[in-house]
């Protein structure tokens, strides 16, 4: 499966469905300098966004020196401003478990954040192993491609409502199955965008 395939089949669930998503969002504010780029604005997440980067062990320098290259997400309903990930295996990882339990404990997330939680520590063997010799900036120890995805999904979620966005939407989609994925998370997101 090539990569984008999942958000592809997904959108085009939900398209046969009447919600029109586009595809590969981006925003100003959501760059490579993650939180050290953020506008006062989001100065609510700036707080647990720093420990979840200490807590990943990420290393300052190169984020706070680094190009304002913006990030781009998988899928928005644009009507409503409504981010949509999906969320296959690698993004359930023993990094992004020790995010999630960063979060405040009355974040404004799309997601059931112990779910996410219990799909972190069910898939994380597997997860850990994806790309583990691949280098990200930022992220100079083992698991370094990792660390960085799990910061950059924190990012997106907390950073997105402290922008005045409604909460991100994530669906996992372990097995790769956009269409399934749609399927399982339906009623949860028409009612989200109040459809």
């Amino acid at each position: 499966m090539a990569r984008g395939d999942t958000e592809l089949a997904f959108k085009a669930a939900a398209a046969a469905d009447g919600i029109e998503l586009t595809q590969s969002y981006s925003f100003p504010w959501m760059t490579e300098q993650g939180h050290f780029g953020l506008p006062q604005e989001a100065a609510g997440a700036l707080r647990f966004l720093e420990d979840i980067f200490l807590a990943l062990e990420g290393d300052a320098a190169p984020y706070a020196a680094g190009r304002s290259t913006v990030l781009r997400g998988d899928l928005i309903h644009e009507p409503t401003g409504t981010i949509i990930e999906v969320d296959e295996f690698q993004h359930f990882s023993t990094w992004r478990l020790i995010a999630l339990d960063a979060y405040p404990p009355d974040a404004a997330i799309g997601f059931d954040r112990a779910e996410y939680i219990d799909l972190c520590r069910r898939n994380a063997g597997r997860a850990d192993k994806y790309r583990a010799s691949k280098l990200a900036k930022g992220f100079p120890n083992p698991g370094s491609r990792t660390r960085q995805r799990a910061y950059y999904d924190s990012l997106r979620d907390l950073a997105a409502s402290a922008m005045g966005l409604p909460p991100v939407i994530r669906v996992h989609a372990i097995d790769g199955d956009g269409v399934l994925a749609y399927a399982r998370h339906r009623e949860r997101i028409a009612r989200a965008l109040s459809i």
